[in-house]
């Protein structure tokens, strides 16, 4: 069951949405919608037909459960790696991966805020069909295709939510379910108002640099151990709040 003081799973669909919306992924959006579904971008955007708009949801959901399934996969190795070595860790080991894990999202977060500059990272190694496999099929696997490459932008924000799930094993797929849903709620929306994607791309650099100022707060919360102390204040925060809300009431 999924806890809604956990901060860290609200992150974790915030970063799903910064993925999708990053300047390095919102613009080739139209390109992939029009390769998975074979009709012209231009077609996509001025076409109000309800038969290439099933086409193109569909297509959609495809490409998203491709995208999942490789999300998932490496949320649940993630999950199971920190697992495995957290049993073999004294107490204050687990404090240094906890730290060193505060570190790595500090250090994403100022990339993402355009203070770093990793060249390496910029660098796409992302598979791609030369011709799209037919069918529905064909969409899943170049939905994977995507998800699988180290894809700007895609890669180290998705990098710090493995670091989490890492770090806290127990959670470490709920963190990755909510990863993949902030990723596919703007994905599907945009696939049904496609042209709304213009205005988006207009203000994605600015939603970056927000992006990355959030991940930068919670890696220093993760850093100093505050993260599960600001949980438990939000949630007496709830708690007093329903009470003064049963009170008014009666």
């Amino acid at each position: 069951m999924v806890d809604p003081t956990d901060i860290t799973v609200w992150l974790a669909l915030w970063a799903g949405v910064l993925s999708f919306i990053s300047p390095c992924t919102l613009p080739l959006f139209p390109a992939y919608l029009s390769y998975i579904t074979g009709i012209s971008v231009q077609d996509l955007q001025q076409s109000k037909s309800p038969k290439i708009r099933a086409k193109v949801m569909s297509h959609s959901l495809f490409f998203l459960l491709g995208v999942s399934s490789v999300f998932m996969a490496l949320g649940f190795g993630a999950s199971f790696v920190g697992e495995l070595i957290s049993g073999f860790l004294t107490g204050s080991s687990g404090l240094l991966i906890q730290k060193l894990s505060g570190i790595f999202i500090v250090l994403i977060g100022l990339f993402l805020i355009g203070f770093l500059k990793w060249d390496w990272l910029m660098q796409e190694r992302r598979f791609q069909f030369a011709t799209k496999p037919a069918g529905y099929l064909g969409t899943t696997l170049v939905g994977m295709g995507f998800a699988a490459g180290w894809t700007p932008c895609i890669g180290p924000i998705f990098a710090a939510i493995l670091i989490l799930a890492a770090n806290n094993p127990a959670q470490g797929l709920t963190y990755t379910s909510f990863y993949i849903v902030g990723f596919a709620l703007p994905f599907m929306l945009l696939s049904f108002y496609i042209s709304t994607s213009k205005w988006i791309m207009k203000y994605s650099t600015l939603i970056m640099k927000i992006g990355g100022a959030m991940m930068i707060v919670m890696g220093i919360l993760l850093y100093t151990g505050q993260l599960a102390r600001l949980s438990s204040w939000i949630l007496q925060l709830m708690s007093n709040v329903s009470e003064n809300v049963i009170l008014i009431r009666q």
